[in-house]
């Protein structure tokens, strides 16, 4: 018997988002649908041959996965997984695969991490979650929304998330300015991007969106000296990961009004700790990490992650990374 472990299946979909069945009777899947704590990892998964990640939800250092050894098999949703050591795992014998189609690049019929920055940018300018609150509280326009056009949209990062962000902001009558540490200047021209210094998109960002991968290059790209270049009426906006932006220096400036607000569905620690300090400012609208989760999407992960294990279990891996 092969016993598959199915992590942070968080909206208990996973069972009936893939043909789990089609593995055979001698593959017993199990499901874990609250986040399993890191002290406790090792012993709850230690029977396990087989893990599947739903992208980086739970971390898993080296000392972790040396505390499984029967595992021989690690599946996680997309081609790259941060918080996995994979050259350990790759040096140990360890298969690892992934699934295609990260959730940023729009598809026909599934969704763009970009849907949920915008959505994000405009719930900040237009005081959505804020004014929602007052009414149910028996109040009327408590203040004055933010327009978008004529303002600027600054982008961290021009990648396929990034250049997702261009069309929409031009129908908003936005410009749009970007940088990152590797951007091509053919890159931004192609785009009808402005390409600028990190300190031009911060001090010039009306909203900053960031949509970079977290590397070690990347982690605490913006912090207090960062934030502190930014106009007060600035808004920054994080679909990618929260340890790209220091998250104490944040806080500060949001709590000390350094910028307007912020737009979050990314955090250092995920789920987002009950009574967090981001839950107790009102100037941040936080979401608990959609900007890939839909039901075409984690059906299209959920399957591939099958297709996975079978090839594995087959003697053919697919999808392998190293």
């Amino acid at each position: 018997m092969t016993r598959v472990a199915v992590l942070d299946d968080y909206q208990r979909r996973a069972h009936g988002y893939a043909d789990w069945a089609s593995l055979g009777p001698d593959v017993d899947v199990v499901f874990f649908h609250e986040l399993i704590a890191q002290d406790a990892l090792a012993q709850t998964l230690a029977g396990f041959e087989v893990l599947v990640l739903m992208r980086e939800r739970t971390a898993f250092a080296r000392p972790v996965l040396e505390a499984l050894p029967h595992l021989k098999l690690l599946v996680t949703t997309g081609m790259r997984n941060a918080s996995v050591d994979i050259g350990y795992l790759n040096q140990r014998g360890v298969v690892v695969c992934g699934t295609g189609g990260s959730g940023g690049a729009p598809a026909p019929g599934l969704p763009s991490t970009a849907e949920v920055a915008w959505a994000l940018i405009l719930a900040v300018c237009k005081r959505v979650t804020i004014e929602d609150r007052a009414i149910r509280d028996g109040h009327w326009q408590l203040g004055v929304p933010t327009n978008l056009a004529g303002a600027t949209l600054a982008l961290a990062g021009l990648g396929n998330l990034g250049a997702a962000m261009v069309a929409p902001a031009r129908v908003f009558g936005m410009d749009v300015i970007a940088w990152s540490q590797n951007l091509a200047d053919e890159r931004a021209a192609s785009l009808g991007v402005t390409k600028v210094s990190k300190a031009e998109l911060l001090a010039r960002a009306d909203f900053l969106s960031v949509h970079l991968v977290l590397s070690d290059r990347t982690r605490g790209l913006f912090g207090a000296d960062d934030l502190a270049l930014m106009k007060p009426t600035a808004v920054l906006v994080n679909t990618s990961r929260g340890p790209i932006v220091d998250e104490d220096a944040l806080i500060a400036a949001l709590r000390n009004r350094t910028i307007a607000g912020a737009g979050l569905d990314v955090y250092d620690r995920e789920p987002l700790p009950p009574g967090h300090e981001l839950t107790r400012l009102d100037n941040v609208v936080l979401l608990p990490h959609l900007g890939y989760v839909s039901e075409a999407r984690l059906r299209q992960m959920y399957g591939q992650v099958v297709a996975d294990i079978a090839a594995y279990l087959g003697g053919s891996p697919v999808r392998t990374i190293r």
